[in-house]
């Protein structure tokens, strides 16, 4: 998960230093008044997504598979949990009603 976030990144400051370059030497637009960074920023996220998308697919694939299996993982736990505790209840039903009758 770690290294997709870093490659993404990555990415990302490529794009931004080439957005940068273009919008330095003329060739890409520049922005309105002092919103030129704001508009490399831009530049760059709309640039760097659909890199990102495609580059990083098999990647992407891996980090999901983890958080999926970190959820099974969790739904296990709640689930035990939840089991023990109907045991724990079940078994004071069980004495109340022995005391009871």
């Amino acid at each position: 998960m770690l290294r997709y976030t870093l490659m993404r990144l990555g990415i990302f400051a490529g794009c931004f230093l080439v957005a940068w370059g273009l919008v330095a030497a003329g060739i890409a637009p520049r922005g309105l008044g002092g919103s030129n960074y704001l508009w490399i920023l831009l530049l760059a996220l709309v640039v760097s997504a659909p890199i990102s998308f495609i580059v990083l697919r098999g990647q992407r694939d891996r980090a999901s598979e983890q958080i999926v299996q970190r959820v099974e993982r969790a739904k296990a736990g709640f689930e035990a949990s939840r089991t023990q505790e109907d045991e724990v209840l079940d078994e004071a039903a069980a004495r109340a009603q022995g005391q009871a009758g």
